[in-house]
């Protein structure tokens, strides 16, 4: 920040001074030359023809330099018989001429045809009254005067511009220092958070920067959350495998007879819990990576064709909003949809009934699926949520499809319930899932 400051501060002085030093520059010749202007009159309204056309002047100009050689103040008068009528401090000497004899208007230039001594001179071409010859008439002043004004101007711009850019670079860097005053204390305060394990910067911060403290407390506190999920699944997966492989182990160390239906049986548990945390895991951290969008009616077409080649008997039917979008990875969307049409379709009566958007006034994106099948009662409708849950142990399953749709539907901010079908009188499943905004 204070670079570029400094850059855009010196271009634009920089630029600023030039048209400055032009613009007085300028003004200061202009004046010079209206001074020869004068001059240049008084010497033509002194000059006359005489009687065989050569040209004099009938007063001399009052001022002394023209009578002292070398004085660095000439004038000059070209055309005629004589050629050349020069002042007295030309000596002799003779400036070069270059205004048009066909132009009458005054020209202004610099000569350095004398060596150590620049003029600017000042010429018109004109006709006299009774002449019949265009004369040409110069007057020079050297430059000296002309140059020190210009030096100084130039040397005031020059001091005054630098002191100006010194002080607005030095006040852009105070700014600028100042001005990240805030972020230097917040890095202070994460590196205190980093050092002393505390969950969120407590200390009071200007308004400018409240927003940044408020998202990095939200950032903290969401870590935070992950890092106790990861403990707690950790701790559920650790305690859920503990009974198991100690039932192994007593069951080996005893050489049990029935020690490959242990094996078995305990494998399938472990199997199970281990399968429910997955799912768990893999939620959480597609959640983390940011907003998904996924059409939940893709999904369910893609699942119901799945399932239709598994259970060929039953009648599948998919309505509702085919845009209605949903903020959950097509992935975790599939496996839900999945669990939730397989169980309607194993435990049914042969209909399953899939309605998107169902309640289109919800905050929420709600989500029927209802089957014709026997239903489920009132107070075991909570126990299917229970890992390793089942209420038809004749079908082969793992009992774990509701509790990983709840957990991964809770974990993306939604919800499923379960209550019985107006329609079709068997099981209708309301899963609830968060809008794409």
């Amino acid at each position: 920040m204070m670079a570029i400051a400094t850059i855009w501060i010196t271009l634009l002085l920089v630029s600023g001074g030039f048209a400055l030093d032009r613009t007085l520059t300028n003004l200061v010749e202009r004046n010079f030359d209206e001074q020869l202007e004068y001059i240049l009159n008084a010497l033509i309204s002194a000059a006359e023809v005489g009687p065989d056309g050569e040209v004099r002047l009938y007063r001399e100009l009052p001022d002394q330099r023209f009578f002292e050689p070398n004085s660095g103040a000439y004038w000059q008068i070209s055309g005629g018989p004589d050629g050349v009528l020069p002042s007295r401090s030309l000596w002799d000497q003779q400036l070069e001429v270059r205004a048009d004899p066909a132009n009458s208007d005054s020209v202004y230039y610099d000569n350095d045809q004398f060596e150590d001594e620049p003029l600017r001179v000042a010429e018109r071409s004109l006709l006299l009254p009774m002449g019949e010859d265009r004369f040409t008439f110069a007057v020079a002043i050297e430059r000296e005067q002309l140059d020190e004004q210009i030096a100084q101007i130039r040397a005031i711009l020059i001091w005054s511009f630098a002191a100006l850019a010194g002080g607005l670079i030095v006040m852009a860097a105070l700014q600028s220092w100042y001005g990240l005053r805030p972020l230097r204390r917040i890095r202070a305060a994460i590196q205190q958070v980093r050092q002393t394990g505390s969950r969120r910067v407590s200390e009071p911060l200007p308004l400018e920067v409240q927003p940044l403290v408020l998202e990095l407390n939200a950032l903290l506190a969401h870590s935070e959350r992950q890092a106790e999920e990861a403990r707690t699944h950790a701790g559920n997966l650790a305690h859920a495998l503990k009974t198991p492989l100690t039932v192994v182990n007593n069951a080996a160390t005893a050489r049990a007879p029935d020690l490959a239906d242990t094996v078995i049986r305990e494998a399938g548990t472990m199997r199970r819990h281990v399968d429910h945390h997955l799912a768990r895991a893999r939620a959480v951290g597609r959640r983390a990576v940011g907003h998904a969008r996924t059409v939940v009616c893709s999904s369910a077409d893609a699942v119901q064709r799945a399932i239709e080649r598994l259970y060929p008997d039953v009648r599948f039917d998919l309505d509702g909003n085919r845009k209605a979008e949903v903020a959950i990875e097509r992935q975790d969307l599939d496996e839900i949809l999945g669990n939730l049409i397989e169980n309607a379709a194993k435990y049914g009566g042969g209909s399953v009934f899939v309605t998107v958007d169902a309640e289109p006034e919800a905050e929420q994106c709600v989500i029927w699926i209802e089957d014709d099948g026997m239903g489920i009662p009132d107070e075991k409708r909570e126990e299917l949520f229970d890992r390793g849950a089942r209420l038809d142990t004749g079908k082969p399953g793992t009992g774990l499809g509701l509790a990983i749709v709840r957990d991964v539907a809770e974990i993306y901010g939604g919800g499923v319930t379960l209550d019985e079908s107006e329609d079709l009188g068997g099981l209708l499943v309301r899963l609830s899932l968060p809008r794409t905004a």
